[in-house]
């Protein structure tokens, strides 16, 4: 792995952002993606599991917003819900439950979230 730091150090970024995980190419299972540098393979990213990934989605967004998604007003949250439906957060099993819990609201309110999204 002499020359594969660079590759590594550049794909990282986006591993992290989608809450995979670097391991050895050799360690790679069928659902990992080996990643190959100049016909080598260099590293392998295992992908997380989809109610993972939302938790990581909603930890970044806390982090960027610099609060808990509950503190946010209520334009911020219904913003905060059309991210999350075109991130597919929804598509997760107890997505709409999830997101609720985390902007500190009903199931209710989030389903009135995405309706007036749809209706706008």
């Amino acid at each position: 792995m002499s020359g594969d730091e660079p590759f590594i150090a550049a794909v990282k970024p986006l591993v992290d952002a989608m809450g995979g995980e670097l391991i050895p190419p050799d360690e790679a299972g069928p659902e990992d993606v080996v990643l190959a540098w100049e016909g080598v393979d260099v590293v392998a990213v295992r992908l997380p599991q989809l109610a993972d990934s939302l938790d990581h989605i909603l930890a970044a967004m806390e982090r960027r917003e610099g609060r808990p998604l509950a503190d946010l007003d209520r334009k911020a949250k219904q913003e905060a819900v059309r991210i999350l439906e075109a991130r597919g957060a929804f598509a997760v099993r107890h997505g709409v439950e999830t997101v609720a819990s985390a902007l500190g609201v009903s199931r209710f309110t989030v389903y009135n979230y995405l309706n007036r999204e749809k209706g706008a």
